[in-house]
């Protein structure tokens, strides 16, 4: 009998593993090649896995909710369509790898069991970060689990661990969820537990649990709030011209490219342009050194018709022209509502714009999105009666004017760099040529 394994896939660039959140197959189901055989998680991004190969699913190596490292077998599948009966087979050795939190061993006096005599089931990504940290059996059955049912996730063992010795483990620093979530990341944060309020239900009231992408929101912007000091600073703009370019073109470029353009691929440029004369805006900070970005990788906030947030990225934007950022925006904002965007999409960001415009505000206070240390809100552009000073004297009339507002990280962005690259695009929008050609 013949087999094939089937393994978790690359999923992109610094995408190392991905939970299963459904299996569409049951052992012994036929399947064709290219059949879904699961759903797989990374970050904000939901995939089906096909298969290799026509046969039989003989073996589900993993459950649901586990996290698979890139790379892992996870199902068997036997191309001899008359094996109908699915069998016992053994996780093959390539499976440890799965385990493994890094290529380094490190022997410790002591193995943590699958199943505590408490009860509590650990997974191996969990048993194995106990291990290379030390953490015993006893440390690890006190730490209050937030997976499904009590479960010690990686995320709970990872916050535990800068905590230990300072506070009881039964009380966990709050859970952080970063893009690349690390354990130095996550012991940069301060590691004080944060007491959350008591909250009262009463008969009336519904109670709704958070669907995954919201839990990943959430964790991620108390994250964001937790790790930098956020200061907001706002400047007005006169966006006339380029209001005015935008409706002389919309209808041929339209016509010419198959292709709508919006004010996101302006603001970007913008942006692009202001990061060019403000480097230091494009920068991450680990610890006490500061990463300034050789690329100049734009994430566009997008809003789903979940009502979720997902934030895919356009990459080396400031070697795309308008065209080229009319299409990646496009392109990516279409995917990401569909559901459609790879893994590699969402990450390597350094700078986000998100357009609180788009809901009619006319400004806003966006939260960071980590480990990036600035980001731009575009409010509504609307018509208002401004001061226009012309050669000849002051005159009033009527204008298209919109809030920007930047928040930033103030470790690393002081109010001068903030409130400057602001007010360099906010000077980019207004000298928009409205005579350009695209």
């Amino acid at each position: 009998m013949a087999q094939v394994e089937m393994k978790m896939p690359k999923m992109g660039e610094s995408v190392a593993e991905a939970t299963i959140t459904k299996w569409l197959k049951n052992e012994g189901d036929k399947v064709n090649a290219e059949d879904s055989i699961l759903e797989i998680a990374t970050d904000k991004v939901d995939s089906e896995v096909p298969s290799p190969s026509g046969g039989i699913l003989i073996k589900r190596l993993f459950n649901e909710g586990d996290v698979i490292k890139v790379g892992s077998v996870i199902a068997i599948i036997s191309n001899d369509a008359a094996d109908a009966t699915p069998v016992k087979a053994e996780a093959p050795k390539e499976n440890k790898a799965a385990e493994a939190v890094t290529s380094i061993a490190v022997p410790l006096e002591f193995e943590v069991v699958k199943q505590s005599t408490s009860g509590k089931f650990y997974s191996p990504l969990v048993r194995n970060i106990a291990k290379q940290e030390g953490v015993s059996l006893q440390e690890l059955d006190a730490i209050k689990g937030t997976g499904q049912e009590g479960r010690v996730t990686k995320n709970d063992i990872l916050n535990y661990l800068p905590t230990r010795g300072k506070s009881p483990a039964a009380v966990p620093a709050p859970k952080l969820v970063a893009t690349t979530n690390t354990a130095s990341e996550v012991s940069s944060s301060s590691s004080q537990p944060i007491n959350k309020p008591a909250i009262s239900v009463g008969g009336e009231d519904e109670i709704i649990e958070m669907d995954r992408m919201r839990k990943i929101i959430a964790d991620h912007m108390v994250m964001s709030k937790h790790v930098s000091p956020h200061v907001t600073s706002y400047v007005e703009a006169d966006v006339t011209g380029m209001v005015t370019w935008r409706d002389k073109v919309k209808k041929d470029f339209e016509k010419r490219e198959k292709e709508k353009i919006t004010f996101t691929p302006l603001f970007i440029e913008a942006v692009v342009r202001a990061i060019k004369d403000f480097p230091m805006v494009n920068v991450s900070v680990d610890g006490t050194k500061i990463i300034k970005r050789g690329h100049i990788n734009i994430g566009m906030a997008t809003a789903l018709p979940s009502g979720n947030l997902i934030v895919p990225v356009i990459k080396d934007a400031d070697q795309k022209n308008v065209l080229g950022l009319t299409k990646s925006v496009n392109d990516l904002a279409n995917r990401a509502r569909n559901n459609k965007l790879q893994p590699d999409e969402i990450q390597g960001g350094t700078f986000t714009i998100t357009n609180v415009g788009s809901f009619g505000n006319v400004m806003g206070t966006p939260i960071i999105n980590q480990p990036q240390v600035a980001i731009l809100a575009v409010g509504a552009i609307r018509k208002k009666p401004a001061v226009i000073e012309t050669p000849l004297g002051d005159t009033i009339g009527i204008r298209h004017m919109m809030f920007l507002s930047l928040s930033y990280d103030h470790r690393v962005v002081d109010g001068s760099l903030g409130g400057s690259f602001l007010r360099r695009i906010a000077d980019y929008l207004e000298q928009f040529d409205p005579n350009r050609t695209v």
